[in-house]
């Protein structure tokens, strides 16, 4: 596509605690979403890859390929395995870690014992520190100098991946210590995630946000049909699984009214991203064990680990 004189690529792995901000901030280093954002944590499950477009201070034209992965926290259940998994599996050949830290939360014991194994690595690794248009300066600066202490980190960044304030200097620092080579994917590619599973993620995403304290972590959406009708609009079939009774009449809504707002909400979202209209069915099922479902897991993109 392009000679390796001129060009730049290579992988970054956007790690940190649960709720940090890693998928907003890779939305925002790639310019449009390729990943959810909720306020509820652990949102991300597998490693969603963004590619972003940037220029070195070089001039060389870069292709960065985002690994957004789960936030790594203490494993509990089958699919927190699966997911703390998924997260150190995106670390792997990276040419650039980058460890992004919520100021405000910080959420230490899970943050400590990822200092302790990046130390580890050998990776080069970079520090951002999120939220700057909310976090004081003084504490900022003193967190900043504090993490800089523990881990050998190559850069300091100070950003707000929710304005994007500091973003466009990340970017040209990342796009230089990537190596030279070809880029691996088309100029307008976004991202690996398929168009199938994108649409269930943005569906999840409607169900975290207009659901946020009435439905537990615990829920997927499933993927059942994806085809194009003659007249070239999309038509798209969708479960909604939850483990209780109580839970599939919290999404139903009364009347049937909230899986209504979440299939609009969905389907407005689709239409706009895809640029084609869309016909979206959702319906829910209730199935108790659904996390330990292996055919669930591997829809999830996510291994199977015991």
């Amino acid at each position: 596509m392009n000679s390796t004189a001129t060009t730049r690529c290579g992988l970054v792995a956007v790690i940190g605690a649960p709720n940090a901000g890693k998928s907003t901030l890779v939305n925002q280093l790639v310019g449009q979403k390729v990943a959810i954002t909720s306020a509820k944590a652990q949102t991300t499950r597998a490693r969603m890859m963004g590619i972003a477009l940037g220029e070195s201070a070089d001039g060389a034209a870069t292709q960065m390929i985002l690994v957004d992965t789960p936030g790594i926290f203490a494993p509990r259940r089958r699919l927190d395995r699966a997911m703390v998994s998924a997260a150190w599996e995106g670390a792997e050949a990276a040419d650039a870690i980058l460890l992004l830290v919520d100021p405000v939360k910080q959420r230490r014991h899970e943050l400590e014992p990822l200092l302790e194994a990046l130390a580890q690595r050998p990776e080069r690794k970079i520090l951002v520190l999120n939220k700057v248009d909310v976090a004081k300066k003084e504490p900022l600066l003193a967190l900043a100098q504090e993490l800089t202490g523990k881990g050998d980190f190559a850069e300091v960044f100070f950003v707000s991946a929710l304005t994007g304030d500091g973003v466009p200097e990340l970017k040209v620092a990342l796009a230089g210590s990537m190596p030279r080579a070809d880029w691996m994917y088309p100029e307008d590619q976004v991202s690996d995630a398929s168009e199938r599973l994108l649409a269930a993620e943005i569906t999840r995403e409607q169900l975290y946000r207009q659901l946020h304290e009435e439905l537990p972590y615990d829920s997927a959406v499933r993927p059942e049909l994806y085809r194009s009708r003659p007249d070239g609009s999309l038509e798209i079939h969708q479960q909604i699984v939850v483990t209780r009774d109580n839970q599939r009449a919290i999404v139903l809504g009364k009347g049937g009214s909230r899986i209504k707002a979440i299939g609009e909400a969905a389907r407005k979202e689709l239409c706009e991203l895809l640029g084609i209209r869309v016909h979206l069915f959702l319906h829910v099922k209730v199935e108790e064990n659904w996390s330990e479902n292996r055919e669930v897991f591997e829809e999830m993109g996510l291994d199977w680990v015991r």
